[in-house]
């Protein structure tokens, strides 16, 4: 079934900005509160948020094998379970009603109240119900700093890391949406020179710039999803601050790796921006030496060329940009972690959230943390305001955009943009 949303000729009846991340290209997949207290999946254009549940209930999806609440709903991940040819039968309908030519809802006022939404009339909630979390540590750059600073440059990866895409299970109960704020976590770290660890506020917060893809139900305990089947079971793609306490980890993570110092908070943006309207931005993944294993090798282009940002914002202060990298460094393509992450007969479910890892690029302006800009601390950043930071300082908002462009269109991600609070302190009785 071909994909009629991609058409880059294609205009709409709804207002769309100049350099809007949300084109009728675009179409991704959210939930939002309306302004009269329902929760509805919905999509976006422009900035028109559009109720997929109240244009069901009116008939715009008729000829399509959907169940009568599979938009009434708070979170996607039944109608990621429908599977590919449904989201984008879905997609392609949005895209015919919403087409500039298509006068069915553009001249029906009454439903047009009931469908559209301005964006302050509605508070947008997590897209899925992550039941697991996978991250991995797929930026070759990434890796090679980091294990350059606490290895040395001879022995910066590890010997299995050009063979594997290596990963771990995360925590799926801390994955919180765009907007939600993050207090500092607390834990044990062993200050330097000391044999005796100490309790109290991470010193090392820092922030981890990833792209995370959602799937749908994949395969069955024992079934190995094939590499170059692996992009039908995913639904799309977010952006994801995957935030990091350097000090707690450096103490905790051998023999077993990280807990503590990442389980506190990882923050996506709202809208899932499907596999569909990523097509046009096909990219070569990185060249892969030695060639990998057979099960990891795969036909055509897997990788895609998203420009990413970061900003750090002091509270009551002007956002700094610190970061500027891009999905297409990621050394393991999206379709080799999932063919790895199920070659053993690991079973994916819809709504499993599975990260990059922190996409740092060559340059030092484009490395994913501030563990890396910063040099562990040793080179601070300046701010606009003429403060410095070596970590994320409590009231700082971090910020990370990305999107898609060619000659053609747009397509953004929108942001995931999340303010870091002190540590908890409960209220007093």
């Amino acid at each position: 079934m071909p994909d009629t949303t991609n058409n880059p000729a294609r205009k709409t009846w709804i207002p769309v900005p100049d350099h809007s991340d949300f084109p009728v290209q675009n179409i991704p997949f959210g939930v939002f509160l309306t302004r009269d207290d329902v929760i509805t999946i919905g999509t976006r254009i422009g900035d028109t948020a559009i109720d997929l549940g109240a244009m069901h209930q009116l008939g715009y999806f008729e000829g399509i094998p959907l169940t009568d609440d599979i938009f009434l709903q708070d979170s996607l991940n039944d109608f990621i379970s429908d599977g590919k040819k449904t989201w984008r039968l879905v997609r392609n309908r949005i895209g015919d009603v919403f087409d500039a030519d298509n006068p069915k809802l553009r001249d029906n006022k009454e439903h047009r109240h009931i469908i559209l939404f301005d964006l302050d009339e509605i508070e947008m909630q997590m897209p899925v119900f992550v039941g697991d979390y996978t991250d991995f540590y797929s930026s070759k750059e990434h890796a090679t700093n980091v294990g350059t600073m606490f290895r040395g440059k001879e022995n910066a990866l590890m010997p299995n890391w050009l063979h594997i895409p290596v990963g771990y299970h995360g925590r799926s109960s801390s994955i919180v949406v765009s907007g939600t704020p993050i207090h500092r976590p607390q834990g044990q770290t062993l200050p330097a020179g000391s044999e005796t660890p100490v309790f109290g506020p991470s010193k090392l917060v820092d922030f981890e710039l990833e792209m995370a893809f959602i799937t749908t139900d994949a395969n069955n305990l024992g079934e190995p999803i094939p590499v170059d089947e692996a992009e039908d079971y995913i639904f799309g793609v977010v952006l994801l601050n995957d935030w990091s306490a350097r000090d707690i980890q450096k103490w905790e993570y051998v023999p077993l790796g990280p807990f503590l110092a990442k389980n506190f908070a990882s923050s996506i943006s709202p809208w899932i921006v499907t596999m569909d309207a990523l097509e046009p931005f096909r990219v070569e993944t990185p060249k892969q030496e030695p060639t990998p294993l057979p099960y990891l090798q795969f036909n055509g282009k897997k990788s895609y060329d998203v420009k990413l940002e970061v900003d750090i914002t002091p509270e009551n202060g002007e956002a700094t940009n610190v970061c500027k990298s891009n999905f297409k460094y990621m050394y393991w393509n999206m379709s080799q972690q999932l063919a790895h992450h199920t070659v053993n007969g690991c079973p994916v479910n819809s709504g499993d959230m599975m990260g990059s890892g922190t996409l740092s690029g060559t340059t030092q302006d484009s490395f994913g943390s501030m563990l890396e800009l910063t040099w562990r601390g040793e080179n601070p950043l300046k701010m606009k305001d003429g403060s410095e930071r070596k970590f994320i300082q409590d009231g700082d908002t971090v910020t990370m955009k990305g999107y898609c462009q060619n000659e053609n269109v747009r397509i953004g991600f929108g942001e995931v943009s999340n303010k870091l609070l002190p540590v908890f302190e409960p209220k007093k009785k």
